[in-house]
């Protein structure tokens, strides 16, 4: 399948409408897991599953790691909807404009990248997160973002060492429990907050 070069309004209200009429849970909260992180989903209860393949109109992950489902359920209680694979510029799913600059991948960032970065003030790089909260701000919703850290830049030509997907992987995993107690505590702190629009 050839990714469109956008998704039409008629084509997200049909998926939205699709989607509405598979399941009862109307969801409060998304969650969108990244690599290596796809086991936050697990956290929900009373779960309805769709792989993004047999959703209409909807966009394909192909990152090794991310599992490629939508995930509707509950979580401590408050309906949520978490994506368990998000979808990347590098995959031929456009950006069109934006302030804030991002990688887009699919290769990790070079040196000469990292050093460039670290001279313009970038505390942190990646490839994900930002495509995300462009697209729900776009869409009027608030936003927060949460992003995992999971392996240094390396900024030293003469280092053996290199950024690698398993390092990502790996580091999720070993994370995945203090994510889960971060993520529950957020959700219960945006209702109680009453002000999720």
């Amino acid at each position: 399948n050839q990714t469109p070069e956008c998704y039409s309004y008629e084509d997200c209200k049909a998926t939205a409408d699709w989607l509405l009429s598979q399941t009862d849970i109307r969801p409060l909260v998304g969650i969108v897991c990244g690599s290596g992180l796809g086991g936050l989903a697990n956290m929900l209860k009373d779960q309805v599953v769709f792989n993004y393949k047999d959703i209409p109109n909807f966009p394909q992950s192909t990152v090794h790691g991310h599992a490629g489902r939508l995930v509707f359920g509950t979580l401590k209680g408050r309906p949520c909807i978490c994506m368990q694979g998000r979808f990347h510029i590098y995959e031929g799913y456009p950006l069109q404009k934006g302030v804030y600059c991002v990688l887009g991948g699919p290769s990790f960032e070079t040196i000469a990248e990292c050093r460039m970065l670290h001279r313009m003030g970038a505390d942190a790089v990646g490839m994900s997160t930002v495509h995300e909260a462009i697209t729900a701000r776009h869409c009027g919703m608030r936003v927060f973002a949460l992003s995992l850290i999971t392996n240094q830049a390396v900024m030293d030509y003469e280092s053996k060492e290199k950024a690698n997907h398993e390092e990502v992987l790996q580091t999720g995993k070993d994370r995945a429990m203090q994510l889960e107690q971060l993520v529950s505590t957020i959700v219960i702190r945006i209702e109680h907050s009453n002000n999720y629009a």
